[in-house]
């Protein structure tokens, strides 16, 4: 009785929160908004389309104030160099409207990401961050789509081997993180999928889940800078970007983390059922 009643008023809990959840468009956005309407909360998804944009404070306050908690996640690389003051001013004025609440999602390995996290944590907020590896979703979703839709792949990861992560168990990570009360405030919970693959292998799945012949053409950081400017990339993301793919796709990532399952309880996505559902849904086609 005192478990059914508990688990009723976790319900009720839930129920009774709003969620602001950034990036509502986005690849973990999207999916953090449908498990967190999913599980019971009021959702409020919000991107620039949708009344909030993080370079324009004066769209904050309407978005957050009467909230409960907020899934945050910065529409620029959470390493870049505005990440960490946008970050540390969304979560002051958030904790100030009284959403203490604030689940950050960052980047496993990501040395330049370190500074928006720290903003967080000084922000007075009840936080947690969730340090994902590289979704999976980025070969089906983003700038990576055209080139497998023509036939190759190119990037600079050379033979590194990465545990993809399917971004659904971000949110769900997310999510199940703020129906747990107090229990991963103040965490760093890293999230990865449940084996290593090297980029090539990735493409090997991603062609036989479609039946077609696709090539991995491997390059250099700074060779990427150039088809990234020749994509029309500005010249300062770009240069950023080589600094960054050159530093976190070193062979540092090439490990598993438990947060999926110490956080769900069960093991995380695997690439193969990503690549066929993908495949599937026609996502590859050109």
């Amino acid at each position: 009785m005192t478990d059914h009643t508990a688990h009723d008023q976790d319900i009720r809990s839930v129920r009774d929160m709003t969620v602001v959840v950034t990036g509502a468009s986005g690849r973990t956005g999207r999916r953090v908004a449908e498990a967190a309407r999913a599980a019971g909360f009021r959702v409020r998804a919000v991107s620039r389309a949708r009344g909030f944009d993080w370079t324009d404070r004066s769209t904050w306050a309407d978005v957050l104030r009467g909230a409960d908690a907020a899934y945050l996640a910065h529409p620029a690389d959470i390493g870049s160099p505005a990440a960490a003051g946008a970050v540390g001013a969304l979560a002051r004025e958030a904790v100030g409207l009284g959403v203490r609440r604030l689940v950050l999602l960052s980047s496993r390995g990501e040395e330049q990401a370190r500074p928006a996290e720290e903003a967080l944590r000084e922000s007075g907020a009840d936080w947690t961050v969730v340090r994902a590896a590289w979704f999976a979703q980025n070969f089906s979703e983003g700038p990576l789509v055209d080139g497998l839709r023509h036939g190759e792949l190119v990037f600079p990861a050379g033979e590194v081997r990465e545990p993809f992560i399917d971004v659904r168990d971000i949110a769900d990570v997310v999510v199940a993180v703020l129906t747990a009360g107090g229990r991963y405030v103040g965490r760093d919970l890293e999230v990865s999928g449940p084996r290593l693959l090297t980029f090539r292998e990735a493409v090997a799945e991603i062609a036989g889940a479609t039946g077609g012949e696709l090539a991995y053409v491997p390059v250099t950081a700074r060779e990427y800078g150039d088809v990234l400017a020749g994509f029309g990339v500005p010249s300062e993301e770009a240069e950023f970007l080589v600094g960054l793919f050159g530093s976190l796709l070193d062979g540092r990532n090439a490990h598993l983390s438990d947060g999926v399952r110490q956080v769900l309880g069960r093991e995380p996505r695997d690439f193969t059922d990503f690549a066929r559902e993908a495949a599937a849904a026609g996502v590859w086609k050109a």
